[in-house]
């Protein structure tokens, strides 16, 4: 699958580091036999882009593990607005929109070349003490830095 990163602004966010892109071609594998993207490939997608926005806050899986906690997704929601095929070129969109008590980041699978919406979702992580194994209710000060800012007052 080819792809290229870049970090983008989104209107109405409240810092461009919140929201990443990657556009990708899909390839043949990852058609189901009506010829169109197979549904569950479109988490894949979503991980391409998370993986791009993570990335540009400074907070990817190593970062995170490093830091002392884990992010497993523990909810993720997909509605497939029209397919996507073999050889078409997708522009894929992350977006942090919730970070105080847990991660929510949206997605966008748009085609690159006409911007129609294909596929939208989101994925909700929580943080997890890797020294306890036990779940954070409220999130952790070190993603507060790496969003550039302040945590909230107990």
């Amino acid at each position: 699958m080819t792809e290229k990163a870049q970090t983008v602004i989104a209107a109405g966010d409240p810092d461009p580091r919140w929201t990443a892109e990657v556009e990708l071609d899909v390839p043949f594998h990852d058609l189901d036999p009506m010829d169109v993207v197979w549904h569950g490939n479109y988490a894949r997608y979503f991980e391409r882009a998370r993986h791009a926005l993570l990335g540009a806050i400074d907070y990817d899986f190593p970062q995170m593990k490093d830091s002392g906690y884990a992010w497993p997704v523990v909810d993720m929601s997909i509605r497939y607005v029209g397919p996507a095929r073999f050889g078409q070129r997708l522009r894929v969109s992350a977006r942090i929109v919730e970070w105080e008590n847990r991660l929510r980041i949206r997605y966008e699978v748009r085609d690159a070349a006409t911007g129609a919406r294909l596929t939208k979702g989101e994925t909700v992580q929580v943080a997890v003490s890797l020294a306890s194994g036990e779940m954070c209710f409220v999130s952790p000060a070190v993603l507060f830095e790496r969003l550039g800012i302040a945590p909230p007052a107990p």
